[in-house]
């Protein structure tokens, strides 16, 4: 019987494999970073005055309900025929074809009854039309 104590081994850490990943990273982040840095686009953003208030004068509000009806800066129009919705938008336009159309559409409102109000501004001349909108209380889409 042999009861001599043999030496350990100590363990090894070998750190080769270790190094070859991290070079393997390295490569990869400087390729991509340089990749990115050629299709990026050169964009000069817009600066906006955020203290700046609205100009209510330049607003025209068109209200389009679920029946159809309309109303220009909360006067109602009183056909909805597109040649009398033109006439209402060009005495609401207060600033002229600069002026802003507001459409406030109800949801249930027919899709050809906000058509007639863009071809309406169209004739009337007034080319920025944006659409009012309310956010769902819980974020997302009803």
């Amino acid at each position: 019987m042999n009861f001599r104590v043999r030496p350990k081994e100590e363990p090894e850490i070998n750190l080769i494999p270790f190094i070859d990943v991290l070079l393997v990273i390295l490569i990869f982040l400087m390729l991509s970073t340089t990749y990115s840095k050629f299709t990026e686009l050169q964009l000069k953003l817009p600066v906006a005055n955020v203290e700046a208030l609205r100009e209510v004068a330049s607003e025209v509000l068109v209200s389009v309900s679920s029946e159809g009806r309309y109303s220009v800066n909360k006067q109602v129009v009183s056909s909805s025929s597109v040649t009398d919705l033109t006439e209402a938008l060009q005495a609401g336009a207060k600033a002229g074809p600069q002026s802003v159309v507001i459409i406030h559409a109800d949801a249930n409102a027919r899709h050809q009854a906000v058509i007639s109000v863009m071809e309406a501004a169209r004739r009337a001349g007034l080319t920025q039309i944006t659409f009012a909108t309310v956010s769902s209380p819980q974020g997302g889409a009803p």
